[in-house]
């Protein structure tokens, strides 16, 4: 099954029967790695979060090629991966961050050949921004439609994914979220398959999540080329 969530498309999307949520017990508890790695962006990784750490029965722990503290692109922030990725053996959610150490990310070997196991097991394997290039580099996006941070799109196509348009897109057990903030929306759409509808709502009030920008200058469509350039110099600029 396919799913792509945008704003000309969002719709209510229910777990299929039989479908990959139902591959764990009801009375299991459920894990969730979020790899972390030198020059990740920060709300790639604590947007989903910040939405699934309070999911009933769902844990989240930070985990990096060493434990410890991982600097964020900007260099003024770092995130303590509590676990290393050898003691770290199974996940059942696996969510991948983006940032300035994407091109770093894929080509370590060592996180890749991670990724790669424990995608066998995952429930889900998700990415966020241009994380997605990383589970493209893992080899995991072959034939498969997906989305990444728009300046990233065409880099899709190099590593065998299809660049599909949406805040996120479902193939299989893989999901693929759009830039940064569409973390949050693919982390609500994670909390309905890991519990139900009503604590994924519940969460999105919890977080008040309910945007109302005071632009309308959210994707590079709308932005405009003058715009996109000043936001890719910007980003530039901010890296450490």
């Amino acid at each position: 099954m396919v799913t792509t969530v945008g704003a000309s498309t969002a719709r209510a999307v229910a777990p299929e029967a039989g479908g990959p949520a139902s591959h764990r017990g009801d009375a299991d508890s459920v894990s969730v790695a979020v790899l972390l790695y030198e020059g990740f962006t920060a709300l790639d990784a604590v947007g989903p979060y910040e939405v699934l750490c309070r999911v009933p029965r769902v844990t989240v722990t930070m985990v990096a090629e060493k434990a410890g503290r991982i600097r964020t692109d900007t260099g003024e922030l770092t995130l303590v991966a509590e676990r290393s990725l050898d003691s770290v053996d199974r996940a059942d959610v696996l969510v991948v961050p983006g940032g300035s150490g994407t091109k770093a990310t894929m080509e370590n070997t060592v996180v890749l050949d991670w990724i790669r196991h424990i995608h066998r097991r995952s429930v889900w394997t998700t990415s966020v921004c241009t994380g997605s290039l990383i589970l493209g580099a893992a080899g995991l996006l072959r034939g498969l439609p997906a989305t990444t941070f728009w300046a990233g799109r065409s880099y899709l196509a190099d590593l065998g994914a299809e660049y599909t348009p949406g805040r996120f897109v479902e193939a299989g057990k893989i999901i693929t979220a759009a830039g940064v903030s569409a973390g949050i929306d693919m982390g609500l759409h994670l909390a309905a398959r890991l519990s139900d509808e009503k604590v994924a709502q519940a969460m999105q009030l919890a977080v008040e999540y309910d945007p109302d920008p005071p632009f309308d200058t959210g994707s590079p469509e709308k932005a405009g080329p003058e715009l996109q350039q000043l936001a890719l110099q910007l980003l530039a600029d901010a890296e450490r």
